[in-house]
């Protein structure tokens, strides 16, 4: 049986804390097991990620290349052919496309693209929109309403 006396941790379970500057005799006396001299062995010492102790880093030798524009729109795209799949919606709007998961939610602006068919008429409510998609949901009776035209070309 045992007692709350018999209980003892793991072997291994708990290690000593390393005691460092409390003389030779510990194995960490003297330097404290920082070697000798040089800027990581003062106080306060902290070099940055990426430093080479002077010599020119490799993330500033390496060439740059391209731009990132950080004013890109982002469109979440959608096909016609994804638009018929919702049947009984007459309304088509970005937020009913990220509930349904069609469209992922990092997009907040929505266009529609002309690939696939449409059965019946639908209300599509895009920023954008190709003008065969145009073409196809009008001939289905349907009508696109532009939330903003800013990128209304094919």
């Amino acid at each position: 049986m045992i007692t709350l006396n018999d209980l003892r941790p793991h072997v291994g379970a708990r290690k000593v804390k390393k005691r460092v500057g409390r003389g030779e005799a510990s194995g960490h006396g003297k330097t404290s097991c920082k070697g000798e001299k040089g800027q990581r062995a003062r106080t306060g010492a902290s070099i940055g990620p990426g430093f080479e102790g002077g010599q020119m880093p490799l993330y500033r030798q390496l060439p740059k290349r391209g731009f990132k524009n950080s004013f890109k729109k982002l469109y979440g795209i959608l096909n016609l052919r994804d638009i018929s799949v919702m049947e009984g919606d007459a309304v088509v709007d970005i937020n009913i496309l990220k509930e349904k998961g069609l469209v992922h939610k990092r997009f907040n602006l929505l266009k529609i693209l002309g690939d696939g068919e449409i059965g019946g008429p639908v209300v599509v409510k895009a920023h954008a929109a190709s003008k065969e998609a145009v073409k196809k949901i009008e001939a289905a009776g349907g009508r696109v309403e532009f939330l903003s035209r800013q990128g209304n070309e094919a």
